[in-house]
């Protein structure tokens, strides 16, 4: 049996439903939330039997040089299907969004790797510190305008 992807305007449904200020926007394949909101749609996309997203694939960031997308896939094994949620930061200095990690433990290192990367800071992180770079360091080096 294949893994079904949930879409866009199926997720941006069921989460407008439960969580009415939550959604911003959606395409065909992922939907839009506002970044304050995160760790609320998180732990509903994780609790909600319908959907039951229990494991965090991955998240990622993406610098477009006025904003930075941040990227969630998920997976619930239990209904053979997958999504993608999406928030997006606008800014260059001081970005923060909440955590995910009290909702998908998962979320641990990979939080810390944006932050040490791209500089988006996850509120409410349990260890919110460098993990390949040293502390000290200047910077994020993934960003665009990085030098």
């Amino acid at each position: 049996m294949a893994i079904q992807h949930v879409t866009g305007p199926e997720l941006s449904e069921l989460l407008s439903a439960a969580l009415p200020d939550a959604v911003a926007g959606y395409d065909e394949t992922a939907v839009w939330v506002h970044p304050a909101q995160i760790d609320a749609v998180a732990a509903r996309l994780k609790d909600d039997p319908a959907l039951d997203f229990r494991f965090l694939n991955s998240i990622s960031a993406v610098d477009f040089v006025e904003y930075f997308d941040l990227v969630y896939h998920l997976t619930s094994l239990h209904r053979q299907s997958c999504a993608i949620v999406k928030a997006r930061v606008y800014g260059r200095d001081d970005l923060s969004v909440p955590s995910v990690y009290q909702v998908w433990r998962g979320a641990d290192y990979q939080e810390r790797e944006i932050w040490d990367l791209m500089g988006v800071h996850f509120e409410g992180h349990p260890n919110m510190k460098r993990i390949m770079l040293w502390e000290g360091f200047e910077g994020h080096p993934l960003r665009k305008d990085f030098l």
